[in-house]
């Protein structure tokens, strides 16, 4: 196959086992930050994914709360495809620091009594949330950690 600009276009989706926390790169800026990737997996790709209001909801839960965790958070940011969600954080590469804080993250959405910013004027989509959605797919994901290491 040619090879892409795009990362994740150059993974063969067929090979991999889902869940799972990868690094797709790192980039370093022109001042020497360097900004590191993850592909954090939910669901096997092609053969499931999250529906899309619990994706919604887990979504908005982790933006808030994964940077009660971890400070050099910049963006966490779903995949069209449904499948999983990509991290970006910066002057961190510490792979088992990011397995921490994602399970911390989760548990958080399991704690959850509502999703922030679940209105019209903070989200532009808020009638599509499910918290229960949410929390189903942080638990499936929780009760799989010891397999995020795992890519194939």
């Amino acid at each position: 196959m040619k090879k892409m600009n795009v990362e994740s276009f150059n993974l063969d989706h067929t090979k991999v086992k889902a869940p799972y926390v990868r690094l797709v790169g790192v980039t370093e800026g022109v001042n020497g930050d360097k900004v590191y990737k993850y592909d954090i997996r939910f669901k096997q790709p092609n053969k499931e994914h999250m529906k899309m209001d619990g994706l919604h909801s887990i979504e908005h839960l982790m933006a808030e709360n994964i940077r009660n965790h971890m400070d050099n958070v910049l963006d966490i940011s779903p995949m069209g495809c449904q499948t999983g969600f990509y991290l970006s954080i910066i002057n961190n590469d510490s792979y088992d620091e990011v397995l921490v804080t994602l399970e911390k993250t989760l548990q958080d959405v399991l704690d959850a009594s509502e999703v922030p910013a679940c209105n019209e004027v903070q989200c532009g989509w808020a009638a599509n949330h499910s918290l229960e959605g949410a929390k189903n797919i942080a638990k499936e994901m929780l009760a799989k950690k010891d397999e995020w290491r795992d890519v194939f």
